[in-house]
């Protein structure tokens, strides 16, 4: 096959896969290209994001201290199990696990319903365990990273091996589950956080999702390399509009 011929191959590949191509003969019958059914799938859409601050809810590893006026005996400082429970004197496993004060201390409250006349339970937060966020697209180490409590986005993507080149570093996503378990969702421009404009680096809370995009040039760049270079044949040399292909 002729240089040329592989070279329009490439330009109509992108046309071919829309449904553009021209029509075909079978039996010389002409064929009219159809468009293919799209599934019709519901949009689930994200819940507007907020910045106000929810109930702090417990987590494995945090250690809470639990009080009990009434039966001083019975005051503890515990460690919440990775299964989510936490143990006590005198009841079973209770589960803290994404339950904020004010529900574990009614769950710790009725527990212990059964051993005492009228308890009175307090819980506070001793030590929290590491916030754990995800860090993805276009950083050197994509993967989950345990962040101090005052972390932001910029300080997740530089633990992450930092941007890549590819990266757009003015339109990061930033996911986060919200108000009812809803995800909301929004950008932050971690460019101006790195030269030293007006900076938007989004303290981050547990289990948040920090995702790099790639850049525009990037795509182009992409673009050229699945279009051209993997469809010419090996050692074959083109320039277009100043890019070079080899």
């Amino acid at each position: 096959m002729h240089r040329r011929t592989i070279l329009s191959a490439a330009f109509a590949l992108p046309f071919l896969a829309s449904g553009l191509s021209a029509c075909g003969h079978v039996d010389g019958e002409p064929i009219t290209p159809t468009a293919r059914p799209t599934a019709d799938f519901p949009d689930i859409g994200y819940a507007e994001w907020t910045d106000d601050e929810p109930d702090y809810r417990f987590y494995p590893g945090d250690e809470i201290d639990v009080r009990v006026p009434s039966a001083v005996e019975l005051n503890k400082s515990a460690v919440i199990q990775p299964d989510g429970r936490v143990s006590l004197p005198l009841i079973g496993p209770v589960m803290a696990a994404d339950r904020t004060i004010g529900e574990l201390e009614a769950s710790i409250t009725q527990a212990y319903g059964a051993q005492l006349l009228r308890p009175k339970v307090e819980v506070s937060v001793k030590t929290t365990a590491p916030l754990k966020v995800f860090v993805g697209g276009e950083v050197g180490n994509p993967g989950v990273y345990d962040m101090a409590g005052d972390g932001d986005a910029l300080r997740a993507v530089i633990q992450a091996g930092g941007f890549k080149a590819s990266s757009k570093r003015s339109s990061v996503v930033i996911i986060r589950r919200g108000p009812g378990g809803r995800p909301m969702l929004r950008t932050a421009n971690l460019l101006s956080g790195m030269t030293g404009g007006g900076a938007d680096l989004v303290p981050l809370r547990r289990f948040d999702i920090v995702y790099v995009p790639r850049s525009g040039v990037a795509e182009a760049g992409l673009f050229m390399q699945q279009y051209f270079r993997d469809l010419l044949p090996i050692n074959f040399s083109y320039a277009v509009n100043g890019f070079n292909g080899n």
